[in-house]
């Protein structure tokens, strides 16, 4: 039986900035499903064919069995787990491949067809790609069977804010274990394209190009890229390739016109996205080969004199913390959801989101650059360091920052945040050296954007100096950070958060300062009731207040950018702008003049109502 066709759009599509019209398929939906708590499931063959094993229990795919919309709804402490589908696929056609492919699983992985293993992947956040072609003897059904380990007390394996203990405290979260990400069927070419890679270049009106292959040809291609805007053909260009990679310039002469960059380039205000095209042949006989379509964004990211820069310009960036968690799918969402989540943004005035702790899905990013939305991206943090960690954290970062690249809304790469996993970078080398790597590393995967080895504090090399300060006072704010000389790294303080504020031997160097975490002020929690919050207010009027005094003096200092805790109230950290289900907690319209600084404040003085502030000694 042959796969399902669907007319393909980036919309909506798992991989949205590499699309194959149209063969492929979505396994989203029922999957059989069983816990393994004693770790059976290998020694007693339950992925070989005609096993019946234990799965007695049926899964929605792609959310976690943590959560209520996978229908199994257990936050139990559950180490392993298995799913399995019977899925109808052709034997694929001579020259052809049929690949299985994972957006995430939470945290390593173990996929079998009819019982013969096709594939394994450690990293919780990034996707891989299995090749069934050889298990597919016959037509009719497939029997896919994925085993899955994320071990909660592993303090080594990046989690990010997923919960070690069985209930969640403090800040973490019940976790996201298993398939959380979409899955999906492709039938592709025995060569084909793997990645497709964009880096504008604004100033010398230019696009560098990243095609890569799964293979090296067994013959010369020739790779034709097409590029269009609205109506516009913005550049044609075609290339030799007889390698597995092969990287290229394509000049696009209309970026020389000053007069008409607005209505070329990408910003919040104007996302303008430019449709690519691009199709492999025969360098011969120009036999189509492979045919992929992509988009990007044509913008250049800066920083400059403590300034950031989008496209040359002075941008301030008003953003929220954003956790990506959805009660009841945890770290997964649908289409929809993701969508009315960057819809929310924009609406209240916000022209962008830090991702806190997640690599995001790509249907996200996809919906933060075609709607316009800044976005800084920060890997999941393990919480204990050693070579574990860092053999983890570099190679699912790796797979990360390749993975996104090419999305004009990422503007920042954060690999560590508030020294999690480097407890003590001030007092043992290798933690420093560590971070200090990520940077680089960071660097020399993409040097077009600016990277952050630590934010919050600690900090040693930084494109953007994120400082993380929590004080419920305006005016202290102002004293920080409202003086000329922040714009030349001079801060008031070198303790604004719970750790020091820079590393020995750390210089500025024209970096940005942003108040990269502030704010998280909650409502009065019932008696009795869990909760996490920097400080209490008693009524909307005081949230509004209290919301409108620190965004003030956020605005008014020599700051470059404020990101507020949080975006949405999430489990027992109540401290969103949002409600969990995503409506705002004071009038739209006040919310929205507050972040954009259209509202009219009270004097100062009235505003300094703060009480004192709630300290989370487990955090600090």
């Amino acid at each position: 039986m042959p796969l399902h066709h669907t007319h393909l759009d980036a919309a909506g599509h798992p991989r949205p900035q590499l699309v194959r019209d149209p063969d492929w398929h979505d396994l989203s939906g029922p999957w059989q499903f069983a816990h393994d708590d004693a770790d059976r499931g290998r020694s007693e063959r339950w992925m070989a064919p005609g096993t019946t094993g234990p799965f007695t229990a049926t899964i929605t795919v792609p959310y976690p069995p943590e959560s209520a919309a996978s229908g199994i709804h257990d936050t139990g402490l559950h180490p392993v787990l298995w799913y399995r589908r019977t899925v109808e696929a052709a034997v694929p056609a001579p020259g052809r491949r049929l690949l299985l492919h994972f957006g995430a699983v939470d945290y390593r992985a173990e996929v079998w067809v009819n019982g013969r293993p096709v594939g394994r992947h450690e990293g919780g956040h990034t996707p891989f790609t299995c090749d069934l072609t050889d298990a597919v003897d016959q037509d009719g059904p497939q029997v896919v069977v994925v085993r899955a380990e994320d071990q909660p007390g592993d303090t080594a394996q990046p989690r990010g804010k997923q919960d070690w203990r069985r209930a969640p405290h403090v800040i973490w979260y019940h976790r996201t274990s298993g398939i959380w990400q979409p899955v999906w069927l492709e039938d592709v070419p025995d060569t084909h394209l793997t990645a497709v890679h964009w880096t504008p270049d604004v100033a010398h009106a230019r696009v560098r190009c990243q095609l890569r292959l799964n293979q090296w040809p067994k013959r010369p291609l020739r790779a034709s890229v097409r590029l269009v805007l609205g109506e516009r053909v913005l550049a044609e260009q075609r290339v030799l390739t007889d390698g597995q990679e092969t990287v290229f310039d394509i000049a696009v002469p209309a970026l020389r016109h000053g007069q008409e960059l607005d209505s070329l380039l990408w910003s919040p205000d104007h996302p303008h996205l430019a449709d690519a095209t691009v199709e492999l042949s025969d360098a011969d006989d120009e036999t189509s080969v492979d045919r992929v379509t992509s988009y990007l964004g044509l913008r250049d990211i800066g920083w400059d004199n403590g300034v950031f820069l989008l496209n040359h310009k002075p941008y301030f960036l008003r953003f929220a913390l954003q956790q990506g968690y959805w009660p009841a799918s945890h770290l997964s969402a649908s289409d929809d959801e993701l969508r009315r989540d960057v819809e929310m943004a924009r609406t209240i005035g916000l022209n962008g989101l830090r991702v806190h702790q997640k690599i995001e899905d790509p249907r996200f990013l996809y919906w933060a650059d075609r709607l316009g939305l800044l976005l800084w991206e920060e890997m999941p943090s393990a919480y204990a360091f050693g070579a574990p960690t860092v053999e983890r954290v570099v190679g699912e970062w790796t797979e990360a920052v390749t993975r996104d690249l090419s999305h004009p809304s990422i503007v920042a790469w954060v690999p560590v945040n508030e020294s999690w996993s480097v407890p003590n970078p001030a007092l043992v080398p290798e933690q420093r050296h560590f971070m200090d790597a990520l940077y680089h590393l960071t660097k020399a995967l993409d040097p077009s954007r600016p990277a952050v080895s630590n934010d919050g504090w600690e900090i040693s090399a930084a494109d953007i100096w994120g400082v993380h300060d929590y004080t419920q006072h305006a005016r202290t704010l102002r004293e920080r950070y409202g003086h000329a000389s922040l714009r030349h790294g001079e801060i008031a303080e070198q303790w604004p958060g719970a750790k020091r504020l820079t590393l020995t031997g750390t210089r500025h160097e024209g970096q940005p300062v942003v108040l990269s975490e502030f704010g998280g002020a909650t409502f009065e929690p019932a008696k009795g009731e869990t909760w996490f919050g920097y400080d209490t207010v008693a009524t909307k009027e005081d949230f509004a207040e209290r919301l409108a005094g620190l965004v003030a003096a956020a605005v008014d200092s020599g700051l470059a950018g404020f990101c507020y805790t949080q975006f949405t109230d999430t489990l027992q950290e109540t401290n969103g702008l949002l409600t969990p289900d995503r409506s705002p907690k004071i009038p739209l319209a006040d919310l929205r003049a507050i972040l954009t600084g259209t509202r009219a404040q009270r004097p100062p003085a009235a505003r300094e109502t703060a009480r004192p502030l709630v300290v989370d000694q487990e955090r600090t």
